[in-house]
């Protein structure tokens, strides 16, 4: 079975789905001739061609408002915003149109489109690149929100994505685009939306995240295990609709939780999940919930990037402070 990386685990769902349904279709800046930003769509114009590999303006909002209209008239748009900062101007779009469409049509109409960004910090870019803003698209209701950390978990959610068919939000973990390789199968095959990955089974202390804080959690694990404290590590990959049920599972296994997001602290997905456990199954923990998150800053450039991101030492901190 070939290894990929996440990039190229992407671009081959991509090809796949456009290759079996002709209803699919990429719009975005410079996604055709240069194959995306990061090289995602590389290649697909020159199988497709440019009337479903589309270059557009650089004007997010006309690229999602675009791409409501396609969808409810039978296309399934795949959208490419350049940068998790550049998705703003967008918002009204993805909000009071894309994400109601269902309710307000009575069910007449659905949005099947996907609109996918890289995200997340480490990469030392400028500003508006680097943002962890998953919980803009959480809290709006009609939206599904996916963020993989693997290969084979990228490329199965994406081609779950665009069969859905309500609008995806899906964020990419830019900085593991190319530096995490594994085995993905080359045929087809899809990853449930709204299901958790217990990665590492464990009995001692509960660890989610997703996305980005995955390879950071694994990175932390052979510290814990060599001193015979075994950390059940989960990833989530969906973020809405949240699996609560598997949270909550190993919650009452364990007796202690650790959430580790990138994101600002304030009303981060981490407080929800806190929240769940606490609500279901605070007769079971040992030690309150520890969040493990990004402070409530703008993100910061360069040099002071790193300072806000956590890092292996602040995981295990939060990780000893319970076991305590």
């Amino acid at each position: 079975m070939p290894q990929r990386t996440i990039a190229e685990a992407l671009n081959q769902a991509l090809f796949l789905e456009m290759e079996r349904d002709p209803s699919v279709m990429i719009m975005g800046e410079d996604v055709g001739i240069d194959g995306g930003v990061f090289r995602i769509t590389d290649g697909l114009i020159k199988k497709f061609g440019e009337e479903r590999v589309v270059d557009t303006p650089l004007a997010e909002a006309g690229i999602i408002g675009s791409a409501i209209g396609l969808a409810m008239a039978g296309m399934r748009p795949v959208c490419e915003m350049q940068f998790d900062g550049f998705v703003y101007p967008a918002f009204d779009q993805i909000v009071n149109h894309a994400a109601r469409m269902r309710n307000r049509s009575r069910g007449k109409y659905t949005c099947p489109i996907v609109i996918r960004f890289p995200y997340c910090g480490g990469v030392r870019a400028l500003e508006h690149h680097s943002e962890s803003a998953e919980t803009y698209y959480i809290h709006t209701p009609g939206l599904r929100v996916v963020c993989p950390s693997t290969p084979y978990d990228a490329k199965g959610l994406m081609l779950a994505a665009i069969r859905d068919p309500d609008p995806v939000i899906f964020q990419e973990p830019k900085k593991y685009y190319r530096n995490i390789k594994e085995e993905v199968p080359d045929e087809d095959y899809t990853v449930e939306i709204g299901k958790a990955r217990v990665m590492i089974p464990g009995e001692h202390v509960t660890v989610i995240g997703w996305g980005a804080m995955i390879p950071l959690i694994l990175k932390v694990h052979p510290h814990f295990a060599q001193k015979g404290i075994n950390l059940e590590v989960i990833d989530l990959r969906t973020l809405s609709p949240l699996d609560t049920p598997t949270i909550l599972e190993s919650v009452q296994k364990t007796g202690r939780c650790v959430i580790v997001q990138e994101a600002p602290r304030t009303l981060g997905l981490a407080a929800e999940i806190s929240a769940q456990i606490m609500e279901n199954a605070v007769q079971f923990l040992q030690a309150p919930v520890q969040r493990v998150t990004g402070f409530d800053i703008i993100p910061p450039l360069l040099k002071l990037e790193e300072w806000n991101l956590p890092d292996e030492k602040r995981v295990i901190a939060g990780i000893e402070s319970i076991l305590e």
